[in-house]
């Protein structure tokens, strides 16, 4: 799946530019201030990325946070 990046702003001003990218199978990372803030993601995608995201949560792992980090990174790269 291709990623974009857009700014609050952005996304607000172009709403219908995102949202065709969307529907043509894009995932948009929405940010603020420099921070991610949002994903809008195709209806194909949001089950899989709610699923990816909790891997690693039951596995009696200590640091979740750093886990799906990691797991999210691995299948969707780093947005840094």
């Amino acid at each position: 799946m291709n990623t974009s990046i857009a700014t609050a702003t952005e996304m607000q001003n172009n709403f219908g530019k995102y949202l065709n990218l969307v529907m043509s199978g894009q995932e948009i990372i929405i940010t603020k201030n420099g921070h991610e803030v949002g994903r809008f993601v195709p209806k194909d995608a949001t089950v899989s990325y709610l699923t990816d995201s909790l891997t690693g949560i039951l596995k009696g792992n200590d640091d979740i946070g750093e886990v799906k980090s990691e797991r999210l990174k691995e299948k969707y790269g780093s947005i840094d």
